[in-house]
């Protein structure tokens, strides 16, 4: 069987087990199974898949069947254009999350000393410690999730230091300039889909019946930890914006949030003052 037709019978297969984005999915693991790029089909589409690739496709495939994400399939998810190790054990970073990035960049772009809490793979404390060049911290109540997160940091030569922890609760008071999060804020009756219902770790997507039941301890603790001026900002979901703006009245000024590109409230910012 060559390249093309390998694609052409997995993307049918896909499209017929009703998994979205079939011909690309399809070539994303073909290229993941011969340990090639996927430009490599449109120069190659005759070249005969080896015995070991069609195992190895066939197995992907049937992964992806059972509605495994393609991300823990192959093992890695782009995020501010770097390929970042995901495994089961984390949550793979979103595209929303970037957004994350982008407001640090704008608005604490001085920062000396930060913190990442709830790290997961690492994705966002890497990125904001090559970007900044500032003294990253990274926590994270699961183990397993930082040895992920240490990969992904050696890949890139990230010199952030993780700890095991949980929230802010292992720093010193008012010993930082920034806090930022994306912690579990999906309720608990939500309907997801299976690839995230089954396969993304509960602890990272979960937060009680509103998705709400983490941000006021984080955000009692990010006070804590912050200095005065310190900037705190979150990821939030869908219609959470208004309950975070209450919970920081008392001690934070200039609460604001930013949408992302369908302009859904994404990101809530806010600074400690100087009481």
């Amino acid at each position: 069987m060559d390249l093309r037709t390998a694609i052409t019978q997995g993307s049918t297969l896909l499209e017929q087990g009703g998994i979205a984005v079939p011909r690309l999915t399809a070539e994303v693991l073909l290229a993941h199974a011969i340990g090639k790029e996927r430009t490599y089909f449109y120069a190659h589409p005759e070249e005969e898949l080896t015995e070991l690739g069609w195992i190895h496709y066939g197995r992907y495939l049937h992964q992806r069947l059972k509605r495994m994400p393609t991300q823990y399939i192959t093992k890695k998810q782009e995020f501010w254009g770097r390929d970042f190790l995901v495994t089961p054990d984390v949550l793979i970073p979103r595209p929303e999350t970037e957004h994350l990035i982008e407001t640090v960049l704008a608005e604490c772009s001085k920062v000396q000393r930060l913190a990442d809490i709830g790290t997961g793979s690492g994705a966002i404390a890497v990125t904001l410690a090559l970007e900044l060049k500032a003294e990253v911290f990274a926590t994270d109540i699961s183990m397993p999730a930082l040895s992920i997160a240490r990969i992904n940091a050696g890949k890139y030569g990230s010199p952030v230091r993780f700890v095991n922890c949980d929230l802010c609760s292992v720093f010193d008071a008012e010993s930082l300039d920034l806090v930022v999060s994306n912690p579990p804020y999906v309720p608990k009756n939500a309907h997801l889909e299976p690839e995230i219902r089954d396969f993304e770790p509960f602890l990272a997507l979960f937060a009680g019946q509103n998705g709400l039941e983490i941000y006021p301890r984080l955000i009692e603790q990010a006070f804590r930890v912050l200095k005065p001026g310190g900037r705190f900002l979150a990821e939030m979901g869908i219609h959470q914006s208004d309950a975070l703006q209450q919970m920081l009245t008392q001690g934070w000024i200039g609460v604001h949030t930013i949408a992302d590109l369908v302009g859904i409230p994404r990101i809530i910012s806010a600074q400690r003052t100087n009481v």
